[in-house]
């Protein structure tokens, strides 16, 4: 009964916005360290991909250096020149980057 009587008092609301303030907190420090910074590196890639021409040295997601020589299907699948003789067609999403600016973090969480 001191149960249901100590909920029913008056004034003992739980503190309302203050309640919340911890979690609200929590999800702007991971806006602003993870998401943002993440959006704006995604940007960034996209684009380096729409500004790819021929000549450019990049680097494949799988670590496969080479240079554009090429452009498929409507500019989405590019040719990409490994050796004299061997010429690979990739997709666009599979370039990590220009071959002189991609870092290790570049690789991370490719499948």
């Amino acid at each position: 009964m001191d149960i249901l009587f100590a909920a029913a008092q008056p004034g003992q609301d739980g503190g309302g916005f203050l309640a919340f303030l911890p979690f609200i907190l929590i999800m702007a420090i991971l806006y602003f360290f993870m998401i943002r910074p993440q959006t704006k590196k995604q940007k960034e890639k996209e684009k380096m991909l729409s500004e790819l021409k021929k000549g450019d040295k990049v680097i494949s997601s799988g670590g496969i250096f080479g240079t554009v020589s090429g452009f498929k299907n409507s500019g989405r699948s590019i040719i990409l020149k490994v050796d004299k003789n061997t010429n690979l067609t990739l997709n666009k999403t599979a370039i990590a980057g220009l071959a002189g600016k991609v870092s290790d973090t570049d690789f991370e969480g490719k499948s």
